[in-house]
């Protein structure tokens, strides 16, 4: 059956597929539809955090599938105040508004600034991506994501990457919020200084911003952390959350502090399927194991040990990042490294032609690294 063709038939090309055609997950692996076996370093994009078909995941959902999928937000329903509350215990946020993606929640998050401060000026950094919506990508730094779908959302200012001058000089009184990434994963897993981000919170005192913190992808654990905010000590007035926050359940959320959300009314943003039963149990039970199993700790412990045997490879020229959260620059064409990974069984990506970028699910072993390395490092 070729499924390549049917579909090119029946999907809009939008996306650059690798030919696989994956039917079945166990944890760390992926099988295809000939049996053949896979060890996933990208996990659905950052997503799978406690690994595929995850008991527990699997038992919890099945739980509330037979009870309660989905009622609207005009009523009160038990599972998405269980999540908030427990949010509200892992990211120190106040209070939380849930919506379905990691783009829908930084819509929000600009919503919000809008509201709250009256301005209407956002400035973000360049390689940034924060989503392809129509606030979100404005927000978005390549001009091959923007260009097709201007005018965008103005004023926005793009400060160059971990410049503490630039950032002064495009930071004003007119600006409602600053939106950062702690580490940018789309620009091939670059952290933000600590200078950059102390320099953020000065100005915070002087123009009285708002300060977003996106972190659908270094949340959860990815990092080493809970989240990325956690390396640097600051807590933002908003957090964008959503990728590994479902294990591949389509939820995302945004947190605010207190001072934020007592100037926001009923009626103001909503969401139809946001916060529905099946998606917060689906979150509820991931952060469940990633706390059981110690997901956090085992991010920052293989993901120190992955880096490590990374660097002996021949083709690697960096390897950057924290956690299960790595980028590697290399002195071969990625694209090509991406292509015999694959073929030898490994699932890797590529974010442009000289750099990959591994975020595998956090239950990642030694021994899986070791794998993975023997793969890679065969290719020298």
């Amino acid at each position: 059956m070729d499924w390549f063709e049917r579909e090119r038939n029946s999907l809009i090309q939008f996306y650059r597929r690798q030919k696989v055609v994956f039917v079945k997950g166990k944890g760390c692996w992926l099988y295809d539809e000939n049996g053949k076996k896979y060890l996933d370093l990208v996990a659905g994009i950052a997503v799978v955090a406690i690994g595929h078909s995850n008991s527990k995941f699997v038992e919890k959902i099945c739980k509330q599938l037979k009870n309660l999928v989905h009622v609207s937000n005009l009523y009160y329903t038990i599972p998405q105040i269980l999540l908030a509350e427990k949010l509200k215990e892992i990211t120190k946020m106040d209070k939380f508004f849930f919506c379905n993606s990691g783009t829908e929640s930084v819509e929000a998050a600009l919503k919000i600034s809008r509201k709250v401060t009256g301005k209407k000026k956002f400035v973000a950094f360049e390689n940034s991506f924060h989503g392809r919506t129509m606030g979100a990508l404005s927000v978005t730094y390549k001009e091959k994501f923007r260009k097709p779908f201007e005018p965008l959302l103005k004023p926005v200012e793009f400060v160059r990457f971990n410049d503490v001058e630039d950032l002064r000089k495009k930071v004003d009184d007119d600006t409602a919020a600053i939106i950062i990434e702690p580490i940018q994963g789309e620009a091939g897993v670059h952290p933000v200084s600590r200078e950059i981000m102390e320099e953020i919170f000065n100005l915070k005192e002087k123009h009285d911003f708002l300060v977003v913190f996106d972190e659908v992808q270094t949340g959860f654990g990815r990092t080493g952390k809970w989240f990325g905010k956690d390396h640097f000590g600051f807590q933002p007035d908003i957090m964008t959350m959503a990728k590994a926050m479902g294990n591949g359940f389509p939820i995302g959320c945004v947190g605010v502090n207190e001072s934020v959300a007592e100037k926001l009314e009923v009626g103001e943003h909503a969401s139809t399927f946001g916060g529905n039963p099946l998606a917060c149990t689906a979150s509820l039970a991931t952060i469940e194991v990633i706390e059981e199993q110690n997901l956090v700790e085992n991010s920052a412990k293989i993901g120190e040990y992955f880096r490590r045997k990374l660097e002996e490879i021949d083709f690697v020229k960096e390897v950057r990042g924290k956690g299960l959260m790595i980028g590697m620059e290399l002195d071969v064409d990625a694209e090509e490294v991406v292509k015999k990974a694959l073929e030898s069984g490994l699932v890797i990506n590529n974010t442009d032609e000289k750099t990959l970028r591994l975020v595998p699910p956090l239950i990642l072993s030694k021994d899986e690294v070791d794998f993975a390395i023997e793969i890679l490092a065969s290719m020298s």
